[in-house]
């Protein structure tokens, strides 16, 4: 594991919590027609604040795509995971929320589980899986999985409808992640020709308006500690099984090993909830119907006291 591809992923993580809460803070003033539709992302160009969390997503993403290119999915994606800790930083600076225990325990916890994971499986690439059935398998359940959940957020006052659709998000996030790696080294084994005539970078343009749809319809359904964390969550998670599933991946088996990568997930996942669900967070709408507040500068009013 290079200093590079540790540096690359913890810029990625910046760019991406950053732009997660200038996000949600645009989104949750959205109309409420827009829902899970593409004029959502049309209303939204138009507010300064959530051009500028898209560009930081941006950014993360290159950084991201620059840190796969030199690095095993399995390694990018739980040092990707530490974006809450930059989202809860801007928005603890935005509320003045101080941390708390709630808050330091996240923290400490996130962290720890992310170095327990690298510690103890050790990931290191290998050849990628040539046999397309495997391929499909993992993709096709990591994909389904995701449009199961959409399916199940459809109402859009449901109290679940945020945590579902951040969750179906984060899992094609992650999927994205995966296939970003696969055209990467497509690119740098066969050349542009071979990468555009390939399905992949097709597929990663759907995936990417499709989940940048879920996420926002998320952020405008309700407050950021609901949709955040599940989305954080699972963008690794399926990066992880995507990198092992088939682009060859190889984390340590024996026992010992095994245990300590699950206590690392597990306490990644509970470090996730808990910063998610600390009260610096944005919250949602409180009431107030859907477009009745501008967007000003980042786009976060004094309501954040009431977390």
């Amino acid at each position: 594991m290079s200093v590079l591809v540790v540096l690359l992923s913890v810029g990625a993580a910046c760019c991406l919590g950053l732009g997660f809460v200038l996000q949600q803070a645009a989104a949750r003033t959205a109309p409420s027609a827009d829902f899970l539709s593409p004029r959502l992302l049309l209303d939204l160009m138009r507010v300064p604040s959530w051009l500028a969390g898209i560009g930081l997503m941006i950014c993360g993403m290159v950084l991201g795509a620059l840190a796969l290119g030199q690095g095993e999915v399995s390694v990018v994606e739980p040092l990707m995971a530490t974006n809450l800790l930059f989202a809860m930083g801007l928005s603890r600076w935005l509320t003045g929320q101080r941390l708390g225990r709630q808050g330091w325990g996240g923290l400490w916890l996130l962290a720890c589980g992310v170095a327990v994971f690298l510690l103890a499986g050790q990931p290191k690439g290998g050849e990628a899986v040539t046999e397309p059935l495997r391929r499909w398998l993992v993709i096709g359940v990591v994909a389904g999985l995701s449009l199961t959940l959409t399916a199940f957020a459809r109402h859009r006052r449901a109290p679940w409808t945020p945590a579902l659709l951040g969750l179906a998000g984060g899992l094609l996030y992650g999927l994205q992640d995966a296939l970003t790696r696969v055209c990467g080294m497509r690119l740098t084994g066969e050349g542009w020709a071979s990468l555009f005539m390939s399905w992949e970078p097709y597929a990663l343009v759907v995936m990417g308006v499709t989940s940048l749809i879920m996420v926002q319809s998320a952020f405008e359904a309700g407050p950021l500690r609901v949709s955040l964390p599940p989305l954080t969550a699972a963008q690794p998670l399926a990066g992880i099984v995507c990198g092992i599933g088939f682009l060859g991946d190889h984390v340590r088996t024996d026992a010992a090993a095994l245990a300590w990568q699950a206590a690392g997930l597990v306490a990644i996942v509970t470090g996730i909830v808990m910063l998610g669900r600390h009260p610096a967070m944005p919250p949602g709408k409180n009431g107030a119907g859907h477009g009745s507040t501008a967007v000003s500068g980042v786009g976060l009013d004094e309501e954040h006291e009431s977390g």
